[in-house]
């Protein structure tokens, strides 16, 4: 990927976060929290442009309010409280760079009654916001050492699972906002210090056979309520959900609303290969190799395209030089993944010059989000081998 600076400010990270900028800062935008549109955070998009993307708008709002209710209840089975899911969102936010996000949970976190100051609290706070960082930033890092930490500082398995859902979630969110603002044209602003997102380590990819098992103990059937029982009685349909499902039924509403979004049309009416191409790449950048595994299985036709994104970037840096035509589709869905803040309308404009119309575009990249989202769960709740 061909890297382009563009330069801009910071001032909606935390004061010992922050990077030295000569220019002056701008203060918060504490408007931002005051939105009709909770996830696109009330983009300037004509309603009718909107239109044909509602099948999974829909579910991505509705996913906005249950993830960030205006009241938590807490109890001793779901501990993460509503500053924890804020800040959370956040540090998700920071990671992606793409300030709209920024100033909105920056916003709304602000007058949120924060943890006490004893050492514990800081301490699980500390522990809360690494291990989002390094999910959201750099995934193939998560391992049971990371899970054990969330562990000792009182996180329980319903926690576990919300918060890997907060990073999944504001980190989709983030992409799908880029998208629509190279949709219309405006300007990125790069923020200093921010690394773009390296592709993840290629050893663990030579493992065709490797299969996902999951690291925390499932919903058992006698002790779910309605909601669990519902989600638990009959096969998840889909794919990508089968084996997640029973750790991911600790939160139901999310689960099924995560169901919706799979399914919607987000993967209808697209070029040739498109999506199993998308849905490879951005496993193969973020290390998810179950993930990987599972479409290659589904997509015998892309055999020479996956065997060799099995090897490092070298080598995938030089398949897309003897591939031009699938180099731009490429090149688009890794400045998307690897760096959102930086996905500006030149990259979109590619795509739409190429095979694909502005619907097709938008949700080819949505998808490769909704992808980063999938991956990110299958690291955090469970292990390959």
């Amino acid at each position: 990927m061909e890297q382009r600076r563009i330069e801009g400010k910071s001032h909606w990270y935390h004061e010992t976060q922050s990077n030295a900028w000569a220019q002056d800062v701008l203060p918060l935008v504490p408007e931002a929290a005051h939105v009709e549109d909770r996830f696109l955070l009330d983009l300037p998009i004509p309603e009718e442009a909107l239109f044909p993307f509602q099948s999974w708008l829909h579910p991505a709002r509705q996913l906005a309010h249950i993830l960030f209710p205006p009241h938590v209840q807490q109890n001793p089975m779901n501990t993460f409280s509503a500053y924890e899911r804020m800040s959370t969102a956040l540090t998700v936010a920071q990671v992606c760079g793409v300030q709209r996000l920024c100033n909105h949970y920056a916003a709304r976190l602000a007058p949120l009654p924060g943890p006490d100051s004893s050492r514990e609290s800081n301490h699980r706070l500390a522990q809360i916001t690494q291990y989002a960082r390094q999910l959201a930033s750099s995934p193939a890092v998560i391992d049971a050492r990371a899970r054990q930490h969330l562990d000792d500082v009182g996180l329980t398995v319903w926690d576990s699972v919300l918060i890997s859902q907060i990073v999944g979630f504001v980190g989709f969110q983030a992409r799908v906002v880029a998208v629509f603002q190279a949709f219309l044209g405006q300007p990125v602003r790069w923020v200093p210090g921010l690394d773009m997102q390296p592709f993840a380590p290629a050893p663990p990819f030579a493992a065709a056979e490797a299969t996902w098992h999951p690291a925390h103990v499932a919903v058992a059937f006698h002790l779910a309520n309605a909601e669990q029982q519902a989600c638990l009685s009959h096969p998840q349909p889909v794919a990508e959900l089968q084996r997640l499902a029973p750790v991911l039924a600790h939160e139901p509403a999310l689960l099924s609303l995560l169901a919706t979004l799979i399914t919607s049309a987000l993967r209808t009416g697209m070029p040739q290969n498109a999506s199993p191409l998308a849905t490879l790449l951005t496993a193969r950048i973020n290390g998810s190799v179950a993930c990987f595994n599972e479409q290659a299985q589904r997509s015998p036709e892309c055999a020479a395209f996956i065997a060799t994104l099995r090897q490092d970037e070298r080598e995938i840096q030089q398949w897309e030089r003897r591939h031009p035509v699938e180099r731009i589709t490429l090149q688009a869905i890794q400045w998307l993944t690897r760096a959102p803040d930086r996905f500006s309308d030149v990259q979109f404009s590619a795509l739409s010059e190429h095979d694909f119309s502005s619907e097709q575009a938008i949700n080819l990249l949505s998808w490769c989000g909704l992808c980063g989202w999938l991956n990110r769960l299958k690291i955090a709740l469970g292990e390959t081998h």
